[in-house]
């Protein structure tokens, strides 16, 4: 079956999307992103992807309106490429726009507008059983906070992290955790459960949001404070978080074990909380 992709107001095959060279994505990165995750035809917290989406476009201040055509056009896609009864994502491109290279904003640029669909299954075998991650020093820019498509740090550290036969890279600034390459980092310590705050430092993770909910209507207690480098190796618990990541343990820390190497229970009972929500949301 062919792919079929939407591109600014047409679903067509995916070897008929063109967009120019001059595209602004395509020169500067000049553009964001949104990936939203269905399970089995339904959007996993749809309006909180939506309101980061609009966040990161009103920051790099490209003007886009018309938001509420999203949800008919991710549903279309999803038809079109037969992924409404599976678990599937969504990935939004928006860039400024095609025209003539020059550096400053241009004038009268019409945003172009990208989305596709694709299979996203869970990675059972990593939820269950825990995975294994590095850390590095955290060379990014400082607007982390923007969902930008500008990725190739985290594209050199997610590499890095594959050539060590490792999940992920943990992003160390100034001495303390404060992301990864895909996902959020979350501690755990004589249960309670450390993260980073939101901050320009940071992606405001979606899930991350989802956990910190389950915490506190859990009575697990959550302290936003980024959990220092010196002591990740010393959590009871970790875990990597995202849309793509879910709710994945970390066992295993520039390997060092992570307590004794398994998936903890304040982890495990995240998880099954999590996985309850992706059912009914």
């Amino acid at each position: 079956m062919e792919k079929i992709v939407y591109l600014n107001g047409s679903l067509l095959p995916v070897n008929m999307a063109f967009i120019s060279p001059e595209d602004r994505g395509f020169n500067f990165a000049d553009g964001v992103y949104e990936v939203v995750k269905y399970y089995r035809g339904k959007p996993f917290r749809f309006n909180d992807h939506l309101n980061r989406l609009k966040r990161s476009l009103r920051e790099v201040r490209i003007n886009l309106e018309d938001f509420e055509q999203f949800e008919a056009i991710f549903l279309k896609l999803l038809e079109r490429n037969e992924l409404t009864d599976q678990e599937a994502g969504i990935y939004l491109q928006i860039t400024r726009g095609s025209h003539t290279r020059i550096h400053r904003f241009p004038e009268n640029i019409q945003p172009t507008v990208y989305a596709s669909a694709f299979p996203f299954s869970t990675k059972q075998e990593q939820i269950e059983n825990g995975v294994k991650v590095i850390t590095a020093e955290d060379i990014r820019w400082l607007r982390c906070d923007i969902k930008s498509i500008a990725l190739l740090p985290n594209v050199l550290f997610a590499q890095k992290a594959a050539e060590n036969n490792a999940e992920e890279t943990i992003f160390i600034r100034n001495g303390i955790a404060t992301e990864a390459s895909h996902s959020n980092v979350i501690g755990v310590k004589d249960g309670i459960l450390f993260t980073h705050p939101d901050s320009n430092l940071i992606l405001p993770g979606i899930t991350k949001k989802v956990v910190m909910e389950i915490c506190r209507e859990n009575g697990i207690r959550v302290i936003e404070e980024g959990i220092k480098a010196s002591e990740l190796n010393g959590m009871d618990e970790m875990m990597i978080v995202g849309t793509g990541s879910e709710i994945t343990p970390v066992v295993n820390i520039d390997g060092i074990l992570i307590s004794d190497g398994k998936p903890g229970p304040v982890t495990r009972f995240i998880q099954d909380r999590f996985f309850e929500l992706t059912q009914i949301d």
